[in-house]
């Protein structure tokens, strides 16, 4: 009797995960979707990785590609990368993006902005073309968050040299915190340092994918790749180092039993809110603040690349991460950005080039 009441609770627990939520697909063939935001209720503008970018119409799904982009490093892990609208989009018209530019031979993350007119990015400005060359096409970062004080926080890679990420000469491997022009804020927490660059707000990350500020609670979230195991979430703090590749969670990618750095806790080093071993490849972040689904709102969501699902995580009053949740596993698919409409539908993109909207079923 108490081995046919076990498997009759897991088989509800299984048919409520699947019936929770259905799945529609809106677009297909469009390459690594990198980046999405939408521009208003029903259009929603994606960047491919591979230098282009579109408008999906969510309620035709007919996508019409835009023009006036500029020339694009699309190279390895880098291309056109993120996008998302100005705070202040209604009045201004900003739209931000992060891409690979050309610098020499080497490319390096930039942060940029444009205007949209009808199917034209017109008044293309490079903000900041960051000093993270590098000739290795790896670890570019890159997401954008926006505060609601008027500063823009920007993801870089260590683009894949590790002792960049302990360097403030640089801007590989930190977090940078601009002014919406690009501008550097007073108090940044270097602007007095001569051996450091301005813009850095936090350092010692490896590639940080996905990154949220959230004004409820003003917490700024970011997400990083480890290496072999070890991907982190990390409570971001003005100033701190946050240990990549002193110390890590993971193991290195030639010899599983050998641990990355000096171990994994130093003094005056930040230790993640949450570690994934295995790792999970993730990327991009959001915290869930729609109505349709209740039990997933204020909690943080990423996709996952190589364990190929979605990864909800619960966050308790004092910021600690409670609860781990994993959906859409059966998709089979690496999913590679999120993102919410204004009624609280979630949709969300895959290295394959599909565009999924999740509804309640």
């Amino acid at each position: 009797m108490k081995v046919y009441f076990f498997w009759v609770i897991l088989f509800v627990s299984f048919l409520t995960a699947d019936t929770e939520y259905k799945l529609e697909k809106l677009a297909s063939g469009h390459g690594v979707i990198w980046g999405m935001v939408f521009i208003d209720d029903g259009k929603l503008l994606f960047t491919q990785r591979e230098g282009k970018a579109g408008i999906l119409s969510v309620d035709t799904r007919k996508t019409k590609m835009l023009k006036g982009l500029p020339k694009i490093r699309a190279k390895g892990q880098g291309g056109l990368l993120d996008v998302t609208l100005s705070p202040n989009f209604i009045n201004d018209g900003w739209i931000y993006f992060t891409y690979v530019k050309e610098v020499g031979s080497e490319g390096a993350t930039t942060l940029a902005r444009a205007k949209l007119d009808h199917d034209r990015l017109e008044k293309w400005q490079d903000i900041i073309v960051t000093k993270s060359t590098s000739s290795q096409n790896i670890h570019f970062g890159s997401r954008i968050a926006f505060d609601k004080r008027g500063h823009l926080f920007l993801t870089i890679g260590d683009r894949g040299i590790r002792d960049n990420a302990q360097n403030l000469r640089n801007h590989a491997g930190t977090i940078l915190r601009l002014n919406l022009d690009g501008s550097v804020p007073k108090d940044n927490p270097f602007v007095s340092n001569p051996t450091a660059q301005d813009e850095i707000y936090s350092y010692g990350h490896r590639n940080p994918q996905g990154i949220y500020y959230d004004n409820v609670t003003n917490r700024l979230w970011a997400i990083e790749h480890g290496p072999r195991g070890g991907d982190e979430i990390n409570l971001i703090k003005k100033g701190h180092n946050y240990g990549w590749p002193v110390i890590s969670y993971g193991t290195e990618y030639w010899n599983p039993l050998l641990p990355v750095g000096e171990g994994t806790h130093k003094k005056g080093m930040m230790q993640p809110q949450k570690v994934y071993i295995p790792s999970i490849a993730p990327s991009s972040l959001m915290i869930y603040n729609g109505n349709l689904f209740p039990r997933w709102k204020d909690k943080l969501f990423t996709g996952a690349l190589v364990q190929k699902h979605i990864n909800i995580i619960g966050i308790d009053n004092n910021g600690n991460l409670a609860s781990e949740e994993r959906i859409v596993e059966n998709l089979g698919e690496r999913i590679r950005c999120i993102t919410q409409d204004k009624k609280g539908y979630i949709y969300f993109s895959t290295d394959s080039g599909d565009i999924f909207k999740l509804s309640p079923a």
